[in-house]
């Protein structure tokens, strides 16, 4: 037996490259769980949130006095609604890319009002939840709900061409 009757001949590229290949397919076969699991996660507490405080208002007025933030009432509602609405609309992923526009403005002006006094460091400001919900609202505003969105489902049913995630692995 020789050194090439040794070898597989139906194998014709090394087996890095096979198990490269098939880790590149099944990340694109999981392409829609990120998009997903963020939207679930960021819409769920700021829905949560939202409609915890539309309840609370003058607790939360309070806690914006305290603050010094200007007219805390109006305020208080503002956010508040915007938590909610703006929330469930990523919750569902319906308008994802401009929902979360203004929760991105809400939780850098909470880091920088109620939570710069314990930033001392870039480990502290990326501690923060605040600051992990800012960078994944912001990747859902620039990549979009996912496929398994309402914002997918209506660019399908308009005839729109939806973005495909850009796979992570390529070979």
């Amino acid at each position: 037996m020789n050194a090439t009757s040794s070898m597989n001949p139906l194998r014709t590229q090394p087996l890095f490259v096979t198990i490269l290949e098939q880790a590149r397919r099944l990340a694109e076969a999981l392409g829609w769980l990120p998009p997903t699991l963020a939207r679930f996660g960021i819409g769920w507490v700021f829905a949560q949130s939202g409609w915890g405080k539309l309840h609370n208002l003058e607790q939360v007025t309070g806690f914006f006095t305290e603050l010094g933030l200007p007219a805390p009432g109006i305020h208080a509602v503002l956010v508040s609604t915007t938590e909610l609405v703006c929330g469930s609309l990523v919750l569902i992923g319906f308008a994802t890319r401009l929902a979360a526009l203004p929760l991105i403005v809400t939780m850098i002006v909470a880091i920088r009002t109620a939570l710069w006094a314990d930033v001392d460091s870039l480990g502290a400001l990326f501690g923060l939840s605040e600051t992990l919900y800012v960078v994944l609202l912001a990747w859902l505003a620039t990549t979009g709900a996912g496929p398994l969105s309402l914002d997918a489902l209506l660019s399908r049913r308009l005839g729109f061409e939806t973005r495909r995630l850009a796979g992570a692995l390529s070979v």
